[in-house]
């Protein structure tokens, strides 16, 4: 797999882990271990189910413990994954590993965490109880994928639970990478020098049918009397409370009656992964008599096969699949004979043996550990992309019908007031604190004084919000900033300052200019305080021939929005009406360079905040009867209002790629910048056309906010009265920064002012 741009960097694996004796801890411990290696810029935590009170003794990776039967502490998992800002989470599971009915306390965790979810399902039945299927299918409903093991596994969600086979995954078990060299090798450590090493590992229990295995030994030894046959593994854990030794105790007497105990070593120990390499290492044929055809996963059958071992197992699932095409011998269920004869077959044919052996070890290669890894990280992915994304959507909110008058929040201002100090408003916060190693910036400030312009336009928010005096402090503060950003030296408008006060630049980026321009016009034309009218006229006179100098489309659009404002009590101003003249025509000359069939734009890329473009010659246009202006304003904004619409909702253009023509547009990062540049825009548009589709489409962008988009969540907090800094591509980016907050409420202002206006003109018609 070819590492992409775009990469899972924090991982959650939920399920047992080492040193808890299980399969199921181990390959845990396994995949955790052989991502973390595979990627090192991926950080990797584990939420290990404990079946005890007083735990095991984990290693660091194991960052939380879930205690099985108690479903609170399946609540604490979920709150611990959340504030870690986990960004998917591996799901572990096998009924019996986690508490209440066939597992369901593992579903409490998994309905409150805010991340996507894969889960590799260790076992997947054909007949299930009535609560394993109500499990199953509502892991289904919170699973955004599924990894298996086997094809098998794949055709059984499908035809057993429905689930479809495009949600999931086939990715084999993981297997050590083992070399492909002579057994002999290894033998000398377990005084199997020149014999033949059979071998059985896993921990010992009823349903592995070794009792068939050693009742094949004499039938084996009559023709190879050189056998010896190891069985490596402690008793299982369960089975040790539940009877203790006896299951162990019943197959040393059956040796000792078979007069087998020159033949037979037990290893009753839990083996580590190096003591594992050795065993295997040593032997010459793997043998699995399990008892249960409904085996979709031997991790032990697996790690044999892929180190090249000749495999003589019972017809289980997993052991079809893998020994399929002749990579092994199959033989019936509890049958001693065929196990012994599959055996002898092997020793008397050095070739087929050697053949297989070769076979498994070659195919093998496709399943070590860091294959696995690199498939695993594929799944992540595609769960965090999208694929699977709309299974998990259980949230998304019903659209709401266009013709339906959108019910905006109530107008909370706490989160602007608290990112704002005696400067000016900070640029970034973490989470919903401000952040003061960033600082300030101009383009946040002029954004934050057009904001409250509106406001305090709008009478009926202004008494909403039941403090007009805070907006005009607020306003104050904000214009005070712009000022100080002016440099009478260069004529242009600073950007970025820090914490302490300090300019980092001369002067800052065009963009940043024109927007604080835009502000100065919006102040003379709707302000009625002379002294914010004073000084905006003052740096609008000085800073707008500085724009005749610009090379930026964008400086250009906000350039004629801040005239568009100045002119409505100005409109006799030649020099700025000429000025509206040129940029008007540049803007226009964009279009006519890069324009064509099925690509109605001004540039060869689609960037950012890129309907302040459109809105920019459709004010325009109207405003100067231009009609080619207000002609391309129109059909570049529909343009762009039906590339980002997907599904019926709002889908800004990503800022991880953006759109360059001839390319696909990148879906994610989506910035609440975009989505108030199209409210704005398509407001405009309705205004100038009074057609009711521009009024539709502002209202569907402006749900945006509020939930519905492409991962169904909404970005703005009513809590804080903050918006999220961006639509990340399995969750919203939870820092509440002053672009993203502004957004929402520069949107909230317009939509609001709107609806009061066109309510009001519904009434007079009606009238």
């Amino acid at each position: 797999m070819e590492h992409s741009s775009f990469r899972t960097r924090s991982i959650a694996f939920i399920g047992d882990f080492l040193p808890r004796r299980c399969g199921i801890a181990t390959f845990t411990a396994d995949i955790c271990e052989s991502i973390t290696s595979e990627f090192p810029d991926s950080q990797c935590l584990v939420a290990a189910v404990n079946d005890r009170k007083e735990g095991y003794d984990y290693p660091s990776p194991v960052r939380f413990e879930i205690t099985e039967s108690d479903i609170d502490s399946y609540a604490r998992a979920a709150d611990f994954l959340n504030i870690n800002r986990v960004e998917v989470l591996s799901v572990q599971h096998e009924f019996g590993i986690y508490g209440g009915a066939a597992g369901s306390h593992l579903l409490a965790l998994l309905r409150a965490v805010r991340m996507p979810v894969v889960t590799t399902l260790h076992t997947v039945l054909s007949e299930p109880s009535h609560d394993q299927r109500s499990v199953m299918m509502q892991l289904d409903a919170l699973s955004n994928r599924f990894i298996v093991m086997t094809e098998h596994g794949r055709t059984l969600l499908e035809r057993t639970y429905k689930i479809s086979p495009d949600k999931v995954d086939v990715i084999p078990h993981g297997v050590i990478d083992i070399p492909f060299i002579d057994p002999t090798f290894y033998k000398d450590q377990f005084n199997a020098v020149g014999k033949t090493v059979l071998l059985t590992f896993g921990l010992l229990s009823p349903n592995k049918g070794i009792e068939y295995a050693i009742a094949a030994l004499p039938a084996i030894i009559e023709k190879n009397p050189n056998v010896v046959y190891l069985i490596v593994g402690a008793t299982h854990p369960n089975l040790l409370v539940a009877e203790g030794e006896a299951y162990r105790r019943r197959l040393e007497r059956m040796v000792a009656d078979l007069n087998l105990t020159d033949y037979v070593v037990f290893h009753n120990r839990f083996v580590t992964k190096a003591e594992l390499m050795e065993f295997i290492g040593a032997a010459d044929i793997y043998i699995t008599p399990y008892l249960n055809e409904a085996q979709i996963t031997s991790g032990t059958l697996a790690y044999s096969f892929g180190a090249g071992k000749a495999v003589i197992s019972t017809p289980y699932w997993h052991a079809k699949q893998l020994l399929d095409e002749e990579r092994g011998i199959l033989v019936p269920f509890a049958d001693f004979q065929a196990i012994a004869d599959g055996v002898n077959r092997f020793l008397s044919n050095p070739g087929l043996m050697a053949a297989t052996r070769k076979h498994s070890w070659e195919l093998g290669r496709e399943m070590i550990w860091p294959v696995v890894a690199r498939r695993f990280m594929e799944s992540f992915e595609r769960a965090r992309t999208g694929a699977g994304m709309q299974e998990r959507s259980v949230a998304f909110t019903a659209p709401v019908e266009e013709t339906q008058f959108l019910q905006l929040p109530p107008l909370n201002l706490e989160h602007l007031n608290r990112m704002t100090d005696n400067t000016g408003i900070f640029q970034h916060a973490i989470y919903h604190i401000p952040n003061y190693a960033e600082g300030y910036c101009t383009d946040d400030n002029a954004r934050a004084f057009i904001l409250m312009l509106l406001l305090q336009e709008n009478e009926k928010n202004a008494e909403t919000n039941g403090s007009p005096w805070m907006l005009a402090r607020l306003a104050s503060t904000y214009l005070a900033f712009l000022w100080n950003a002016f440099n009478p030296e260069t004529r242009r408008f600073r950007n970025f300052m820090s914490h302490d006060r300090h300019w980092q630049e001369r002067a800052g980026s065009e963009d940043s200019h024109a927007r604080a321009l835009w502000a100065m016009g919006v102040a003379l034309g709707r302000s009625n305080d002379e002294g914010q009218r004073n000084i905006a006229a003052s740096l609008f006179q000085r800073g707008l021939p500085t724009v005749d100098q610009f090379t930026s489309p964008r400086a250009w659009a906000f350039a004629l929005l801040a005239i568009h404002e100045y002119l409505r009590p100005f409109a006799g101003d030649r020099y700025v009406t000429h000025m509206r003249e040129v940029f008007t025509g540049r803007l226009l000359e964009c279009h006519r360079v890069h324009s064509s069939e099925g690509w109605d734009w001004f540039e060869p890329s689609v960037a950012y905040d890129n309907a302040k473009l459109c809105h920019a010659l459709i004010s325009t246009g109207a405003e100067s009867s231009n009609s080619e202006a207000l002609e391309v304003g129109l059909s570049s904004l529909r343009w762009l209002l039906k590339s980002q619409t997907v599904g019926g909702h709002f889908a800004p253009i990503g800022c991880h790629g953006f759109w360059t023509r001839g390319e696909e547009p990148a879906r994610f990062d989506q910035q609440p910048l975009e989505a108030h540049a199209m409210v704005s825009a398509c407001l405009e548009a309705f205004n100038v056309t009074a057609d009711d589709f521009w009024r539709c489409a502002a209202q569907r962008c402006f749900r945006w906010f509020l939930g519905e988009n492409d991962l169904g969540e909404a970005l703005y907090d009513s809590v804080t009265g903050g918006c999220y800094d961006a639509l990340l591509q399995d969750r919203p980016n939870e820092n509440q920064g002053a672009e993203s907050s502004l957004a929402f409420h520069l949107s909230h202002a317009e939509m609001s002012r709107f609806m009061i206006r066109y309510s009001r003109k519904q009434k007079i018609c009606a009238a």
